[in-house]
């Protein structure tokens, strides 16, 4: 992707980019500090915000509560119990990563 001269990304171009692309034009404003941890949200609100660029606020997803997605961990493990009594490696691994991704939301969930 081509930099306007200028060094001033449009809005449309900023949120076009890719995570690496926005820490590269972060580490140019001396301002931001911690670029490299930061997630692909934060760096374009930190770099919109350096220099002042006025945009829409990054959609979020949809919220749920730690309730539905115990729902959804039961769910789940009743699957992956009737995978492993018809001996289905493949749908085993599915469920195995499904059932780790949503324990992952429900911790972060009830820490924040």
């Amino acid at each position: 992707m081509e930099k306007e001269k200028n060094g001033l990304e449009a809005e449309k171009d900023l949120d076009r980019m890719t995570v690496k692309e926005l820490r590269e034009v972060a580490a140019d404003i001396e301002e931001l500090v911690g670029v490299t941890a930061m997630k692909k949200a934060e760096l374009l609100s930190a770099i919109k915000k350096a220099k002042g660029i006025e945009g829409k606020k990054p959609v979020e997803k949809a919220d749920v509560t730690i309730k539905e997605l115990k729902a959804k961990i039961i769910k789940i493990k009743e699957k992956r119990d009737e995978a492993r009594k018809l001996k289905d490696k493949r749908m085993l691994n599915i469920l195995r990563k499904r059932l780790n991704r949503t324990k992952k939301a429900s911790r972060k969930l009830s820490h924040s």
